[in-house]
């Protein structure tokens, strides 16, 4: 884990002395700015967890520094707890209005501002949780809807469904990909058995009820055929993951891959991970050398 950092920008932080070295007790990195100017100089290199501000500094004050901290999109989500020796109600709105997270009066009272700044290290620990959690959440769904949208495009079958009207039905994706390869209208196959043309040969096979017309199902097998994503099935992998293998290995990048299989980028890249962890590879090169053999069909 991390070892959280608190900045603390204050224009004399000698006196704050004990308050840092109370949070080094307690495990917390303290980086020192003593203006405005200083903070941002810091911020450029490091990023707190939390950021103490004295209110009344020499220049710009706290509230103006929170202010454009909070304009700044790295920096919006930075706790920010003030310093001040004024205990005003209307110094306290301001504080809350500027983008401030807590507020704490001078002389500060030790253990309390410790006890402050643990609660906004322990929030922000249970949010990054959380956004990891909802990360692999999203990850995890994406990979679900994109799992059952290929029940309706099944890798290693070319199935077509005509209707009584010979009309189609359903086809799964690689039954698209075959229509097209060979340009058959979905009527066309329903009367022959064979197809021939200079793209090669395609076999199409009937199944049918006795005595039903209502439905037929075709399947469509290309003959002699170069290997393509159903190969890699005897890796291990999944329907999805061996197209995703497939494409890897005609030098596809993921964007692109993600484009060819109408799926999203990220949801490529979650399958990336689950094929190389399966297959105990390192890295894409390390891929395209294991699927090799099959897809010359050695």
């Amino acid at each position: 884990m991390n070892t959280p950092t608190v900045l603390v920008v204050d224009d004399t932080p000698a006196s704050l002395g004990l308050v840092c070295q109370a949070l080094r007790r307690e495990g917390v990195r303290v980086l020192l700015a003593d203006s405005g100017a200083a903070a941002r100089t810091v911020l450029a290199r490091e990023r707190p967890a939390v950021i103490l501000l004295d209110v009344m500094m020499p220049g710009e004050d706290g509230f103006t520094l929170c202010a454009a901290l909070k304009s700044h999109a790295e920096w919006r989500d930075l706790p920010v707890v003030f310093l001040t020796a004024i205990d005003e109600p209307e110094q306290k709105v301001r504080a809350f209005a500027v983008g401030a997270v807590d507020y704490v009066t001078k002389p500060v009272h030790v253990p309390e501002l410790v006890a402050r700044v643990r609660v906004q290290l322990e929030l922000l620990a249970a949010r990054r949780a959380l956004e990891a959690k909802n990360a692999e959440l999203e990850s995890e769904v994406a990979l679900r809807v994109d799992a059952e949208q290929q029940l309706a495009a099944s890798l290693d079958r070319a199935v077509v469904v005509l209707g009584a009207d010979r009309k189609l039905l359903f086809a799964t994706r690689l039954a698209h990909d075959l229509m097209a390869k060979f340009s058959l209208a979905p009527a066309e196959l329903a009367r022959v058995d064979r197809h021939e043309t200079k793209e090669g040969s395609l076999r199409v096979r009937r199944f049918t009820e006795a005595g039903r017309e209502d439905l037929i199902m075709l399947a469509l097998e290309e003959e002699r055929a170069a290997p393509g994503p159903a190969a890699l099935l005897a890796l291990g992998l999944t329907v999805r993951q061996a197209e995703v293998a497939y494409w890897v290995a005609q030098g596809k990048t993921n964007p692109e891959i993600a484009v060819i299989l109408e799926a999203s980028p990220r949801t490529i890249d979650k399958h990336m991970e689950r094929i190389l962890d399966r297959l105990g590879l390192e890295n894409r090169a390390s891929l395209i050398v294991r699927t090799a053999d099959l897809l010359r069909g050695a």
